[in-house]
């Protein structure tokens, strides 16, 4: 028994369950059906700990007894089992319930410190591709979520507008007024309809390495 939980549950939450969506969108994307395979890429891979490292550890308050460290390896090292078989269709679902649970408040705690959201908001933006419903081969993907109808209607309208998705302020509150973040999260959506899903992870990592 610990004194205080929430540590530890704002660990699993950012670590964990964000960690989760930011591998699933990019990795349906990009053709990937099942969990491990993604996760055994190495750019997906570095991906995820670059987010969990960069953006979801300053948000988290000191956890008694945890190394994170070791914690975020274990993550990538669980995501990569093949044993466990589990499908990126199933990660993706329901994202109207996930991602303002365990993604935006880390981008919202990190834009109020004044620290980057540009990892976090490539994975917003690979949410709104994603829910387009076709994947970057042309294959349909089918968008299971309470607001799959409302978002797919929403997210057809990115070419006109690119902010369509995030002014949803249902799920994005005043996001889509944070030039921090909408800055990103356009650079993000353009590259993945014009480059896909690798290329703007290898930007990604690329800005990473400069930053």
């Amino acid at each position: 028994v610990v004194p205080d939980v929430v540590p530890y549950e704002l660990m699993k939450l950012r670590l964990l369950n964000a960690s989760h969506q930011a591998l699933c969108y990019f990795g349906y994307l990009a053709g990937y059906r099942l969990v491990h395979e993604v996760a055994q890429d190495q750019l997906f891979a570095n991906f995820l700990l670059d987010y969990m490292n960069r953006e979801a550890t300053p948000t988290l308050a000191p956890v008694p007894g945890i190394d994170l460290d070791a914690y975020k390896l274990q993550l990538i090292e669980r995501f990569s089992n093949a044993a466990v078989r589990d499908t990126v269709a199933r990660l993706c679902a329901e994202s109207s319930d996930r991602i303002p649970k365990w993604l935006l408040p880390v981008i919202r705690e990190n834009l109020a410190a004044g620290r980057d959201v540009s990892l976090s908001a490539a994975v917003v933006a690979s949410w709104a591709r994603y829910a387009e419903g076709v994947d970057e081969h042309g294959e349909p993907i089918t968008v299971v979520d309470r607001l799959a109808d409302r978002l797919q209607k929403i997210a057809a309208q990115q070419q006109d507008n690119p902010l369509a998705f995030v002014e949803n302020r249902e799920l994005f509150g005043d996001l889509a007024g944070e030039p921090d973040f909408t800055e990103p999260y356009l650079n993000a959506l353009n590259s993945l309809h014009t480059k896909g899903s690798r290329s703007t992870l290898e930007a990604l990592a690329t800005r990473s390495t400069t930053v």
